[in-house]
């Protein structure tokens, strides 16, 4: 049996002003110190999302400004509670998330998925990180399952909740010291699994470094591994999985 082949030149390639139409729609607002990205969400699916730190809470209420225009829901992460209230004044349907340091301006329903992504931590000092991801995962539309402090130190409490965690299209796993919940849970379920190595841990956990090298090692399949303390993008792709 003969195997179909891919060939280039079967696939069109896009004129100069086929490429130029295409990006005619992409606008962004330059205000100085930032050029705000007001057409990510007609290219990506998602809005921009501001980042607070190292940011002014002067300079985070001009991006709100100028992307509520158009954008019917802003999110802002690892924002802190004293940022938060300077921005609340500017912009008073703003909500903060204490646990997740993030900031979300809701001004319509957003419809929520019928599947549901796990969020599962290996200990409660992994949970601010946990809270970032279900916030952001909550904000574009997806149902979440919390299931924290079930760690390999205590791997019973694992197995105390392995069907809610079976049960989701997609998982994200938490976990600092040596990160060795990520491969536990990859082994027990047939999803995709994100892992996000944390800086929780004592000197040789290296601020994350060394959960993170045992994720990227993980002999169990299925896993993808994220950057440290990185729960936002984790549940940004946690959350393009779970739309499918």
């Amino acid at each position: 049996m003969e195997r179909d082949t891919f060939n280039e030149a079967d696939c069109s390639k896009p004129e100069h002003g086929e490429m130029e139409q295409a990006l005619q729609g992409n606008t962004f607002a330059d205000l100085g110190f930032a050029k705000v990205d007001l057409s990510r969400e007609q290219r990506n699916g998602y809005p921009e999302v501001v980042y607070g730190e190292g940011k002014t809470a002067e300079q985070i209420i001009g991006i709100i400004q100028a992307m509520r225009k158009q954008t019917v829901n802003i999110l802002c992460t690892r924002l802190s509670s004293d940022k938060f209230k300077a921005i609340k004044k500017a912009v008073p349907d703003a909500v903060y998330y204490k646990a997740a340091r993030c900031a979300l301006i809701n001004r319509a329903e957003v419809k929520q998925t019928r599947s549901y992504i796990a969020i599962v931590t290996a200990g409660t000092s992994d949970i601010p990180i946990a809270e970032e991801a279900a916030v952001t995962a909550e904000a574009y539309g997806n149902r979440v399952a919390r299931v924290y402090d079930v760690g390999v130190a205590g791997i019973h409490r694992l197995f105390a909740r392995l069907d809610v965690i079976r049960g989701a299209k997609v998982v994200i796993c938490i976990a600092g010291m040596e990160g060795a919940l990520a491969s536990v849970v990859g082994g027990l379920i047939d999803k995709p699994l994100i892992a996000v190595p944390t800086s929780v841990g004592y000197g040789t956990n290296l601020k994350g470094v060394t959960a993170l090298l045992t994720m990227l090692n993980s002999c169990a399949s299925g896993i993808t591994v994220v950057n440290i303390d990185n729960g936002f993008g984790a549940a940004y792709s946690a959350s393009m999985i779970n739309h499918l």
